[in-house]
């Protein structure tokens, strides 16, 4: 089952009025404290760190085998941490985006929100039999204005690269 939190984040700055958000990687959810401690041992003591060094499949495999543990929890990570870069999301809201099937910021960004909204609808009930609990479709449009405005952050600095 996921967790709410909500913690503050470190703010990034950044050129747009939305910034991307860094989390303290004990806040990330679904984390044992011996993973916390892997990762930390590792240098990755943040959201943003973790996005950056599972940045593509390969970084991902070679963190995995760093840490000697299979690719699939690094995949889920990098995908939640990936997520809680959206400020309305951040730690809070990426588990449930991911058990909704949505991994990553570009996929929230390019997803039909009332499709998005009835996904986490229909796993809201199913987990906790409570409607009340799912977000509304105004914080979905949220969620999913603030990941477009990231995806064009994201392309603006490659392309400066």
């Amino acid at each position: 089952m996921f967790m709410f939190k909500r913690m503050s984040p470190k703010q990034k700055s950044s050129v747009s009025s939305i910034s991307s958000c860094d989390w303290p990687i004990d806040q990330l959810p679904g984390l044992s404290q011996q993973e916390q401690s892997q990762l930390q041992n590792c240098g990755i003591t943040t959201t943003a760190a973790l996005v950056k060094q599972g940045k593509t499949p390969l970084d991902r495999l070679a963190l995995a085998n760093t840490l000697q543990i299979h690719l699939q929890y690094v995949n889920k990570w990098v995908a939640l941490a990936d997520l809680a870069r959206i400020p309305s999301v951040g730690t809070q809201y990426c588990g449930l985006l991911l058990h909704a099937g949505i991994g990553s910021v570009g996929q929230l960004a390019t997803t039909p929100i009332h499709r998005l909204h009835q996904q986490l609808v229909r796993f809201v009930v199913a987990t906790m039999q409570r409607r009340d609990l799912c977000p509304s479709i105004e914080q979905i449009q949220q969620w999913n204005q603030q990941a477009r405005t990231i995806e064009e952050e994201d392309r603006r600095k490659e392309k400066r690269k």
